[in-house]
């Protein structure tokens, strides 16, 4: 096992080096924003997603605080998890050393994951368990040891409560396994306790979802009219010939699983992979949904590249070599490795009226410290008992948010928003004598309060343009019910 240790090792430390390059510039994104103010209000369920971020959360907190660095620690090793497993796939599939290698190259290559294992949010674990479950499934198809279904229950079940997406992993493995030794093991009881240790891991969340009326039916149907009616269909299959020699790679693995004789008896994984993305596609889901197929494809490809080639081995690292070239220019902008001037050079990025136009993940780091830093101004501005009995107003997640996170070292009361969760953690008080608004425009302010004073129109030069030029306001003499005002304003939280 040396050779493959060694191979497996270098491979997963230069992943750490670039995560954590990238990990710690610019500043927090505003869904890592919504996920550790989540972590502040532990449950079994939220109205966006399942616990399992907001228990990672609180878990980062107890060891880092919140540290940038610290925060995006986890799913940074999330991805070096991926790597490793990916190359133990590969193994497990019968490859050698090359295949091993070749296998993490892809990983380390592939574009998308450096964003998505740099970001505190579910994507990152949602990958690690739906490779983590294509490994156990192929442990138990080469060992034939009923103890990896169990461990596959364990892992569907965590990964229900980390992001519903695993549903259709579990769909597509179902379907599947009717191609492996003709539904046999339909007829193994472990497969079934298997399911219901993943139901009983999910029962809480279930509970949860009950209790709350099902508030994740009304976040997809948000999510569907809002971005997902308006995606073009064939948009999710374009986003994946944006990273070619990969996916050539992968369409080896899928090709290989379904038809190569030395991998027919997994060939209920290529089936699986086929579902899933077909699926994923006629849900019009996003194109990074899927992307979590691919360690498996990496192996299966890189496996089936290796036989192809076992006479002439140069050939393997060349590819190698290629597919890693391919990528290495890329990576700033998928990870924030540089620094943001040199960054703007780097894209040639020109400023316009005092404007830098980054792409969405980047710009939505910035500008939320400064959000923050004239909020305190304002509230430090108060008397001592206005401070008292103050609310701090925020239009939506991420600038709630950065109040409640980055609000931490100024003392700032806990602030309230009517977006998402926010609004199910309720308006503190409804009897304060002074709320500081932040970004809710003019005509929503004066509908609720008689007094209202524009402090400051906040612009940033790199921040999204949704923050760009928002307003901060003091506002004094509620002129509506607070508490009725909140209520009804449940079926727009995620409008």
């Amino acid at each position: 096992m040396r050779k493959y240790i060694i191979i497996i090792f270098t491979l997963s430390f230069v992943k750490l080096i670039i995560q954590l390059l990238g990990n710690r510039n610019y500043g927090f994104h505003r869904d890592e924003l919504l996920h550790l103010s989540a972590s502040e209000h532990l449950a079994w369920g939220f109205m966006e997603f399942p616990p399992f971020i907001a228990a990672i959360g609180k878990l980062t907190f107890w060891v880092f605080d919140y540290s940038l660095l610290g925060v995006r620690l986890f799913p940074t090793l999330a991805g070096v998890a991926i790597l490793i497993l990916c190359c133990l796939i590969a193994k497990e599939l019968g490859g050698k050393s090359k295949a091993v290698f070749l296998a993490g190259i892809c990983v380390l290559a592939f574009l998308p994951f450096y964003r998505n294992h740099t970001l505190f949010q579910p994507v990152a674990f949602d990958q690690l368990f739906w490779t983590l479950g294509f490994y156990f499934i192929i442990k138990f198809i080469n060992s034939k040891n009923d103890k990896f279904l169990v461990l596959l229950g364990i892992t569907i079940g965590f990964a229900l409560m980390n992001k519903y997406t695993i549903l259709v992993w579990a769909f597509g493995l179902f379907i599947g396994l009717f191609f492996y030794q003709k539904g046999k093991l339909f007829k193994n009881k472990w497969l079934y306790l298997s399911a219901l240790i993943s139901l009983l891991i999910f029962t809480p969340n279930i509970v949860w979802q009950v209790q709350n009326d099902f508030p994740i039916i009304r976040h997809l149907q948000a999510l569907n009219e809002t971005q997902l009616d308006e995606a073009n269909p064939f948009e999710f299959g374009l986003e994946q010939l944006n990273f070619p020699l990969t996916l050539i790679i992968s369409l080896f693995g899928l090709v290989a699983l379904l038809s190569d004789k030395y991998l027919k008896k997994y060939r209920a994984i290529g089936v699986a992979s086929i579902v899933i993305f077909s699926t994923m596609w006629l849900l019009n889901a996003k194109a990074y949904y899927v992307f979590a197929i691919y360690p498996i494809l990496f192996a299966s490809g890189s496996v089936k590249i290796e036989g192809l080639l076992s006479k002439k081995p140069i050939w393997i690292y060349l590819i190698a070599f290629s597919v890693m070239a391919g990528s290495v220019n890329y990576i700033p902008e998928a990870t924030p490795i540089l620094p943001i001037e040199k960054y703007v050079k780097y894209k040639n990025l020109e400023e316009k009226d005092g404007r830098v136009a980054l792409t969405g993940d980047y710009a939505d780091m910035f500008g939320w410290e400064e959000q923050v830093r004239l909020v305190d101004s304002v509230y430090q501005s108060l008397d001592p008992a206005e401070k008292k009995n103050c609310v701090l107003w925020a239009e939506n997640y991420g600038e709630a948010g950065a109040l409640k996170i980055l609000g931490r070292q100024y003392d700032l009361p806990n602030p309230i928003s009517r977006h998402g969760s926010f609004w199910n953690w309720g308006y503190d008080t409804k009897d304060a004598d002074v709320w500081i608004s932040l970004g809710n425009e003019r005509p929503s302010v004066e509908h609720v309060f008689e007094e209202v004073e524009l402090v400051k129109i906040i612009s940033h030069k790199y921040a999204i343009g949704e923050e760009n030029g928002i307003p901060l306001y003091i506002c004094r003499k509620p002129k509506i019910d607070i508490e009725k005002w909140w209520k009804d304003y449940e079926d727009h939280v995620f409008d």
